[in-house]
Parts: C-alpha cells; sequence; structure tokens
C-alpha cells in the first residue's frame, strides 16, 4: 500500500517508492506496476500525475483528481514557483554549497534516453548543499580509501533526469545510478551495505494549494535502504 502524505478533495501526495514507475513506460515495456494505477485502486478514484519522478527515485510525488487542477499544478511547476528539496549519497565530496548552471539537452522517454542533438540545449540550475560525509577503507582505484558524501539538493528548474546529470556533471555522480553513474561504486555499496537502489530521494515539496491558494508543505522522511545507510555512517539529515 502506498504511504500517502496529503489527501483532499483536489489533490492527493504520496511518498513513491524506489523502483515504482509513475505511469506506463515504453522503456519498461515489461513492468506491470506503477504508481497512478496502484493509487487508483489504494482510494477509488482516477488521479492525473502533477509532475515525475524517475523511476529509480523516491520521495514526494503529486497527484490531481481533475485536469483543471493538474493543469493548475502543472503552471506552479513551469513557473518555478515550487520548493524542492532532495537528498542524494554521492561519490566524493563536492563543496560545501554551490549552484550548478549547466544547459541540458533534451531527452525523450520514446528514444531510449536517446538525447535530442536537434533542439538547443535548455537552461538547467540545480543549488546544492553538502551535509555529511564519510572516507571508507575500500581502495578506489589509486587511492587507497573511498569518499563519500550527503548532500541537499534545490533544483530551480526541472529538466529529465536534471540532478543526476548535473551532479556527473561536477564528478560527483549518485550512487546507485546505472545510467549516470559508476558501476564499481553501485556494486560495491550493493555487496557492502545491501543497498541497491538509486539514492536519491525527494525529501520535500512546498506549493500552494490550487483551489484555495494557501501554502502546503509536504515532507516525506527517509525510509528503508537509504534511511539505514544514513543511520549507519552516522549522518543527520
Amino acid at each position: 500500500m502506498l504511504s500517502i502524505l496529503f489527501h483532499d478533495d483536489d489533490l492527493v501526495v504520496i511518498d513513491k517508492p524506489p523502483g515504482l514507475l509513475v505511469h506506463r513506460s515504453i522503456l519498461d515495456r515489461n513492468e506491470t506496476r506503477f504508481a497512478v494505477q496502484l493509487l487508483r485502486d489504494q482510494i477509488g478514484r482516477r488521479v492525473i500525475p502533477a509532475h515525475r519522478l524517475d523511476k529509480g527515485t523516491s520521495g514526494v510525488l503529486v497527484f490531481a483528481f481533475d485536469r483543471d487542477t493538474a493543469a493548475a499544478l502543472g503552471a506552479q511547476f513551469e513557473t518555478r514557483e515550487v520548493g524542492k528539496r532532495y537528498l542524494a549519497v554521492v561519490r566524493g565530496w563536492p563543496d560545501a554549497e554551490g549552484m550548478i548552471e549547466h544547459p541540458l539537452k533534451i531527452v525523450r522517454d520514446e528514444y531510449e534516453m536517446q538525447v535530442d542533438a536537434l533542439t538547443p540545449p535548455q537552461e538547467a540550475r540545480t543549488g546544492y548543499r553538502r551535509l555529511a560525509t564519510i572516507e571508507l577503507p575500500i581502495p578506489d582505484d589509486r587511492h587507497p580509501s573511498s569518499r563519500y558524501a550527503l548532500v541537499e539538493l534545490a533544483p530551480e528548474t526541472g529538466r529529465r533526469h536534471q540532478i543526476r546529470r548535473h551532479l556527473k556533471h561536477i564528478s560527483h555522480p549518485v550512487i546507485g545510478d546505472a545510467t549516470y553513474g559508476k558501476g564499481r561504486h553501485n556494486r560495491m555499496f550493493g555487496e557492502q551495505f545491501g543497498c541497491r537502489r538509486l539514492l536519491l530521494h525527494c525529501a520535500a515539496m512546498s506549493l500552494r494549494h490550487p483551489r484555495s491558494g494557501l501554502p502546503i508543505e509536504l515532507v516525506a522522511p527517509l525510509q528503508g535502504e537509504f534511511r539505514q545507510l544514513v543511520e549507519r555512517f552516522g549522518w543527520q539529515t
């Protein structure tokens, strides 16, 4: 059963677990479970996603009950009124804080992550802050140890895979990212810590209620493997 963070007559918000698609995609033709379908069956109402999270990403996911509400929520995302806070575990130790400003080319779902080479790159901005670090006595290439960090991210734009691509751009890819990350580190986290998921989580979101205009603060605490890893490393979020 999906964990519901907020529910009224206009919208419903869940804490999406990792490994769950928001809706049917050509990339996962054999997948039979989708957040849209599971939530519809759970609450007995048709739902429309107001935004998306990657399959491997967990956390705050907002749905509307009708198209007008979905459009109003979508407009907030489009005009960058929605505040978003993500948590990620990354390879290496990034700067204490910074802003990644790196334009991104459009990625098309239907062409198996093929980049649209004909369209100019889109503006993309992601703020970040390093929360905690750890150095493990596990060799990394020529180094006798491996470094990792817990990072808080605030994307100001909403490009596909923006956080994952931006962190790769600054050479601090997300652990568990099979597309933009490092397989050696991903495998090590699975073998050493039993953690085989993408370590990216939408922990909080702030928006205006589409009907009343009142602010809504949505929070999804870390769960499962991600939380266990953070606790094992002695990190505070």
